[in-house]
């Protein structure tokens, strides 16, 4: 059944489901990936990114909705009819076989000619760069090397789509940045889909061609990285993407889409994200942006570390709030500074969203 989907244009879920008892896991979640997208559901520990995951892999059956590859519903079938290719955060390799043969098990299982699999477990072998290595077990190798042979044995089978969760999580930070940089030329290659589970937000913005933020279940926003990085929809959206600083304040006047800004007796300019029902709001700033000013929030340093090109601090600012900045040099423990950033980058939300 899944040779029919080689030459499919689209996946899309239709307000698909899933409860656990009287816990709803996944709320009626509604997306579309293009042929040749790379996609990241990103969101914190129990938003249901993996949930949506196993859903679309066959592995958890639906409570509602549906799940398409173009017109063909795929939530009826089995996984091992969807022909989809998974990559785990634990690699699940055959610890007892070589790499050879842990990557053409799937072409087994499927019956494919010895010939053609050989081929195909050659060509799957060289595409994640371990043609070397193929005689070796999986214990002789590194964490990095095995989760290329966990994708090798993921793409060998040619599906339309890879589904990966959370599939760097075990490797150090080297490791993780020499990967993304793998998994994305692997999928460049393909030409499928690849969806990846991620709860790390640097790894989506550098992966994905567009981003799924997901939040208790839902779909709080779907975007380009650029989207979610600059224009957060939502301020939970904006606090998950990076904006530590969150300020409430009084918005004083609005002209368009900025607004200007009371902060305890220190003014700011904003821009308006969403409706401000009423004077009450909510400021949004990344620690990037923040920065000492002549004229801006007064604030006391509480710390200052050097982390290469800048120092990056907290402050302890008005109502007690805490701030995250940027300086240019170091600023001493317990001095008094002024911080303010680029309207632009002040992000303003209604108090409401707390």
């Amino acid at each position: 059944m899944s040779a029919t989907f080689q030459s499919f244009k689209s996946l899309r879920l239709d307000r698909v489901g899933r409860d656990f008892g009287r816990h709803n896991a996944l709320k009626e979640i509604d997306f579309s990936i293009e042929r040749g997208e790379f996609v990241a559901l990103l969101g914190p520990s129990g938003c249901g990114k993996s949930t949506a995951l196993n859903c679309i892999a066959g592995l958890l059956p639906t409570t509602r909705g549906s799940i398409w590859l173009d017109e063909t519903r795929i939530d009826v079938l089995g996984p091992e009819e969807r022909g989809f290719g998974m990559v785990f955060q634990n690699y699940a390799l055959f610890p007892h076989m070589t790499i050879r043969d842990n990557v053409g098990f799937g072409l087994r299982m499927r019956g494919v000619a010895r010939a053609e699999a050989g081929k195909r477990v050659e060509s799957a072998l060289a595409t994640v760069r371990l043609t070397d290595q193929a005689d070796k077990l999986p214990g002789q190798l590194s964490g990095g090397q095995q989760q290329r042979v966990a994708i090798a044995r993921a793409i060998v089978i040619e599906p339309p789509l890879v589904l990966m969760d959370e599939p760097l999580s075990n490797l150090d930070a080297k490791l993780r940045l020499e990967m993304r940089q793998e998994i994305r030329r692997i999928h460049a290659g393909l030409g499928s889909i690849t969806l990846y589970v991620t709860h790390d937000q640097d790894e989506a913005m550098s992966l994905a061609d567009r981003i799924v933020v997901m939040r208790a279940g839902e779909v709080r926003q779907i975007g380009t990285p650029e989207d979610l990085y600059e224009r957060p929809l939502h301020l939970d959206v904006a606090d998950f993407m990076g904006y530590r600083n969150r300020i409430p304040c009084r918005v004083l006047t609005r002209s368009g889409g900025m607004a200007s800004i009371d902060v305890a007796g220190a003014q700011l300019e904003g821009s308006i994200r969403g409706t401000l029902v009423g004077d009450e709001a909510v400021a949004a700033i990344r620690p990037d942006d923040l920065c000492v000013a002549d004229v801006g929030l007064d604030a006391v340093v509480e710390a200052c570390e050097y982390r290469g090109h800048n120092f990056f601090g907290s402050a302890r600012g008005p109502g007690g709030v805490e701030l995250f900045f940027r300086s240019p040099k170091r600023v001493d423990f317990g001095t008094a500074v002024k911080l303010a950033a680029e309207p632009a980058k002040v992000l303003l939300y209604d108090g409401a969203a707390t």
